[in-house]
């Protein structure tokens, strides 16, 4: 049970995140999307479902986007709507800023309806105009607090540019955060490089490390990759060559991902930081998905085995 793991500190946590069917979406289609999203999560090994709230960062960078953005469905109302035979928990994004007070009390309403869990963000770029800010948003979820956890996103690559992400965790962990999903990881000296940062302030502090979920992604193509790096995600230059020159790069990418997770599971166990992996899978080929899923059964194991080892 995740929330239940989250509380209790536990180590080994996997979730499996997605993407809402696109707005232009017709509603049949909708329910197709649905039906098959039940189907592929209802027996995976996991113990929640992230939702993403996807929104246009074209104006965080001058650089074309490679894909066009396409709004996506509201992720709650696609879980109240669609989702509700899948008994898993489920993980909803929301971005704190671009809704007034009253639109965040009312979504936390019914988010705890859903016995969902949040995860807040900030605004979509820098020139966007807050309607609130995520300290007022941590301040009205706290009602939920024995009943839900709230999560918040970590950046490794912001860490490596600022040196302050584990001051910005430390900071959310005083407002009741206690688990943060990173971006997808494809460098994982960045990574360790803020776990670092984070145990040493831990210590300093006297305060336990919180949970750090770490998401990976597979990578079916070139275009792909130059879409992770749009978003903002370093890929470390040997990573980098060894999928442009794969023979298969997808493949390849379920390899990588793998031994990026083997890395940094050790990392955190050696530092006794509670960790997780989120397996993204927010592609619409067949084989990406089933890539997603490969990737976390053998992560599942991975993890199993780690588990007994530590105790």
């Amino acid at each position: 049970m995740f929330l239940q793991k989250i509380k209790n500190r536990e180590s080994g946590i996997l979730v499996y995140g997605i993407t809402p069917p696109k707005k232009i979406t017709p509603s049949d289609k909708v329910v197709e999307s649905a039906k098959r999203t039940i189907e592929r999560v209802k027996s995976l090994p996991i113990d929640a479902l992230i939702v993403y709230d996807v929104q246009d960062e074209s104006t965080r960078t001058k650089e074309e986007r490679p894909f066009p953005f396409q709004a996506s469905i509201d992720p709650l109302a696609f879980v109240n709507e669609h989702l509700n035979e899948l008994v898993v928990e489920k993980i909803i994004y929301r971005p704190a800023g671009i809704y007034s007070e009253a639109e965040l009390s009312e979504w936390f309403k019914n988010l705890q309806e859903q016995k969902a869990h949040p995860v807040l963000v900030g605004i979509p770029s820098p020139d966007y105009v807050p309607q609130s800010t995520l300290t007022k948003a941590y301040e009205l979820w706290w009602k939920y607090k024995e009943t839900s956890v709230v999560g918040a996103i970590s950046i490794p690559e912001r860490h490596i540019v600022l040196g302050d992400e584990d001051q910005r965790m430390l900071d959310k962990i005083k407002s009741g955060v206690s688990y943060f999903v990173t971006q997808c990881v494809f460098n994982e000296d960045y990574s360790m490089q803020m776990l670092e940062a984070l145990a040493e302030s831990c210590k300093k502090n006297d305060q336990q490390a919180p949970t750090v979920i770490f998401t990976l992604s597979t990578c079916g193509s070139t275009k792909i990759l130059g879409f992770l790096e749009w978003l903002g995600i370093h890929i470390k230059e040997e990573h980098k060559a060894r999928l442009l020159n794969s023979a298969n790069i997808l493949e390849d990418s379920i390899d990588l991902c793998f031994e990026i997770a083997d890395i940094l599971s050790n990392y955190c166990i050696e530092k006794n930081i509670p960790f997780g992996f989120n397996i993204e899978s927010v592609a619409i080929k067949k084989e990406e998905i089933e890539a997603s899923i490969t990737l976390l059964k053998e992560l599942e194991q991975m993890l199993k085995s780690k588990m007994v080892s530590a105790e």
